[in-house]
């Protein structure tokens, strides 16, 4: 579990065995209830990383809605959305191995997160990885309930495949760019894992640039 399971669940656990020591049953379990279920959601198992340098994984648990064609900085790709229930891990991990060159985060609204426009529109960080077969971005995105989203990564950080790297809180979704060369492993519909879904493949390159290097490297420590 991580450490925001503890801020948000302990104190709703001891108020609600204070309230049932205070002969206030039905307030005393719903507390411990609400306790209980932020201890669940803010779990965080470990996850069997795929050892292939060619697969890009999943950065979030959930269910991919949307699969669409969508240019990214003028270059053809696509986009991959996955919608986190509030039942789901939701704790995020990088897609590749890499060097997280950018993290940028925009304040906005907190449209369903299942709705169209809540890619464009809705609170969100956006990591850009630089990888040995090129970039790829991925988005955290605040739901309708979920109001926060959370990096533990900056710019300049060297990643695993499969590393944590954040969470958003209560409901969301998560978006992650491919260049057009990348073969999709998913359709919509699919139910998927963070760190251990492959999400799809590309060519896998031999590094020739210290951004390759420090890939292998990320890979290695991981």
């Amino acid at each position: 579990m991580v450490k925001e399971g503890y801020f948000f669940g302990v104190p709703l656990f001891l108020l609600g065995i204070l309230a049932i020591a205070l002969h206030w049953p039905i307030l005393g379990t719903s507390l411990v209830a609400l306790g209980v279920f932020c201890f669940s959601f803010f779990r965080d198992p470990e996850r069997a990383i795929p050892e292939d340098p060619a697969v890009i994984v999943s950065p979030a648990d959930g269910r991919v809605v949307v699969i669409t064609d969508e240019p990214n900085a003028g270059r053809p790709g696509t986009r991959i959305s996955i919608f986190l229930a509030i039942w789901n891990v939701h704790v995020n991990r990088s897609p590749a191995a890499g060097v997280i060159t950018k993290v940028d985060y925009r304040p906005g609204k907190f449209l369903a997160a299942w709705d169209a426009n809540a890619s464009t529109q809705n609170e969100q960080n956006i990591f850009t990885l630089a990888t040995p077969s090129g970039n790829i971005e991925f988005k955290q995105i605040a739901g309708l309930v979920a109001r926060r989203v959370v990096s533990w990564k900056k710019p300049q950080d060297v990643v695993a495949k499969g590393e944590r790297i954040g969470l958003v809180r209560f409901g969301s979704r998560v978006d992650l760019w491919v260049p057009a060369s990348s073969e999709l492993l998913v359709k919509v519909g699919d139910t998927v894992h963070g760190g251990s879904s492959t999400l799809a493949r590309w060519p896998a390159v031999t590094p020739s640039s210290p951004t390759g290097e420090h890939a292998q490297l990320a890979e290695k420590h991981h």
